[in-house]
C-alpha cells in the first residue's frame, strides 16, 4: 500500500505540473493572475484527489485518472511515449503501478528498467527467470510490470533495486 509521503509528494508534484502547464500559460494569456485564484485553490484540492485516486485501490478509476491528467498535461499528435527519468517521477511511477505504459502494450528492457527502477540487465534476468512477460514482438509486457509492481515488496523502491526475485 501507499504512504502519507507518497500522498503528499504525488499532489505536490501534480500542483506544480498544473501551475507550470496550465494556470502559468493562462496567466500570461490574461495578463493577470486575478481569475485564476479560485481555479488555482480548486486545482489543489482536486489535485489531492487525483492524488488519492491513482494511489488507491481502485486500478479502473486510477487508469481513467492516469490518462485523463496525461491527456491534458502532456498532450500531443502522438501516443504518450516519456522519457526514461519520467518513470522515476512521482506521477511516473503511479502511473507505472495503475495503467502500466498508458499507450503501449509493450516496451523496451531499458523502459520497463526506468519503469521498474533497475537497470536494463536486472530487468533481463527478471525475464529469463520468467518474473516478466517478454512480448512476441520484443521487450516486455506493460501489464506484467504493472503486476510486478502491483506486488507489495516491489512498490518499494529501494528493493527493486537490489533484489531481482
Amino acid at each position: 500500500m501507499t504512504t502519507t509521503s507518497e500522498h503528499v509528494e504525488l499532489a505536490t508534484e501534480l500542483v506544480r505540473l498544473l501551475e507550470t502547464r496550465i494556470l502559468d500559460p493562462l496567466e500570461i494569456l490574461l495578463a493577470s493572475d486575478e481569475l485564476l485564484g479560485p481555479i488555482r485553490a480548486r486545482l489543489r484540492v482536486e489535485a489531492e484527489v487525483w492524488a488519492a485516486q491513482l494511489l488507491g485501490t481502485d486500478r479502473e478509476r486510477a487508469t481513467r485518472t492516469a490518462g485523463r491528467l496525461i491527456g491534458v498535461l502532456f498532450p500531443g499528435d502522438t501516443p504518450f511515449d516519456p522519457p526514461a527519468a519520467w518513470w522515476r517521477t512521482a506521477l511516473g511511477r503511479a502511473v507505472a503501478r495503475t495503467a502500466g505504459h498508458p499507450a503501449a502494450a509493450a516496451v523496451s528492457y531499458a523502459t520497463a528498467g526506468a519503469m521498474l527502477g533497475i537497470t536494463r540487465q536486472g530487468v533481463h534476468d527478471l525475464v529469463k527467470r520468467g518474473k516478466l512477460d517478454r512480448h512476441p514482438d520484443g521487450g516486455v509486457t506493460t501489464s506484467s510490470i504493472r503486476d510486478r509492481l502491483d506486488r507489495p515488496q516491489e512498490s518499494a523502491r529501494g528493493t527493486a533495486r537490489h533484489d531481482h526475485r
